[in-house]
């Protein structure tokens, strides 16, 4: 818009100045010339600004200008103005030939116009048209590098955004692997057991008790499996204290579980809280299911900048070294309590072995505000 109102500007002026030097009867001729110019410059504008092709167009205009420059060289300064179009407007070799000959015709009226003896006026537009070329090509080369580095970061935008996807989906599968493994199979596994002790004993009195108790453990894992389903949350345990709150999963899956709370109790994270109380969960499970023990003690402590979480069972204990990798027969507790703890930048431990029982340790961060997330009252 910058060159098209600059050709105006100019074309009015050259006219007015060429008027006001000529005789009516030379005006004739270059106003025919001028206007003729004036309309082939606009047809060739609007033709580029849509991306049509307009070379027979600006043939003519570049025709007529020659011709007009010559005979009037007042209207050289518009030169500009056309040299700019036929870059835009043409590609490749119509381009520069454009270009060349809208040089060529201004130092030729130039010339003339010093009645062939100023060098300067012939070389001088010539040479400008040369470093316009020069320029125009440099700032197109440029152009299209950057063009062609914006579709590649774009690209590269693309493939990230894919793979973050991806990463998301793999990851939201691993938690919900987890949240499925301590609530739905660390339950089910716990109602067989005791369901399978009762089909030994029965019809003793023991039996009874026994289907009492995976009675009131599936009622129990049927409340966590429509939670996970909704919200993939507790019931009955985020709306608690966080020591009673742990001490209640731990007794889920071991009645005889104690508590035992260092520090002064503070409000911590939610995420922090819901991976404490699955850990606790996972780890009383695991004692129910393979550890025979005869007591265990959950362990939360409050520290300046953490909370440590400690569950300590005197029962068989086993190899850490020689423990079983993740199956379709289990194995996935300790891995998934692990993933939870580190993800939220804490750490984890397993201290056991065979004959010495187990403790399971885990320590994570917590803000110095306290609230991220939006944790409730500990």
């Amino acid at each position: 818009m910058a060159v098209h109102l600059g050709f105006a500007v100019l074309l009015v002026a050259s006219l007015v100045r060429y008027v006001m030097r000529h005789s009516p009867a030379d005006n004739l001729m270059v106003l025919g010339l001028a206007a003729a110019a004036c309309l082939l410059y606009a047809v060739v504008a609007v033709l580029a600004r849509r991306a049509r092709p307009g070379v027979p167009w600006m043939v003519a205009l570049v025709a007529v200008w020659a011709v007009l420059v010559v005979a009037a060289p007042s209207f050289a300064w518009c030169s500009f103005a056309l040299f700019f179009l036929s870059r835009s407007a043409l590609a490749g070799a119509a381009a520069y030939t454009a270009a060349g000959v809208t040089a060529a015709a201004t130092a030729a009226g130039l010339f003339r116009l010093s009645n062939g003896t100023d060098l300067a006026m012939l070389l001088g537009p010539l040479a400008v048209g040369v470093m316009l070329t020069l320029i125009y090509d440099r700032i197109q080369h440029d152009a299209e590098e950057q063009r062609h580095l914006h579709a590649v970061v774009s690209l590269a935008q693309g493939q990230l955004a894919a793979s973050e996807r991806r990463a998301g989906t793999i990851a939201e599968r691993e938690r919900v692997s987890r949240e499925i493994h301590d609530t739905v199979t660390q339950g089910l596994a716990s109602s067989l057991l005791l369901l399978e002790a009762s089909g030994r004993s029965w019809p003793h009195d023991s039996a009874r008790a026994g289907l009492l108790e995976a009675t009131a453990l599936l009622r129990n894992n049927l409340a966590e499996t429509r939670a996970l389903v909704h919200e993939l949350a507790s019931p009955g345990l985020e709306g608690s204290p966080l020591p009673d709150a742990l001490l209640l999963a731990a007794r889920q899956y071991v009645p005889e579980a104690r508590l035992l709370v260092t520090g002064e109790p503070r409000p911590v994270p939610a995420e922090l809280r819901h991976a404490l109380l699955r850990v606790v969960q996972s780890a009383a499970s695991n004692i129910r299911l393979h550890a025979s023990a005869g007591a265990a003690t959950v362990t939360i402590g409050f520290l300046p900048e953490a909370v440590t979480l400690d569950i300590y069972d005197d029962g068989a204990g086993f190899d850490t070294a020689a423990a079983a990798a993740p199956s379709d027969a289990g194995g996935y507790g300790l891995r998934a309590m692990r993933q939870r703890v580190e993800q939220l930048g804490g750490t984890f431990s397993v201290q056991s072995a065979p004959g010495e029982g187990t403790i399971v340790a885990a320590q994570l961060p917590v803000p110095s505000d306290g609230h991220r997330g939006q944790g409730t009252p500990a």
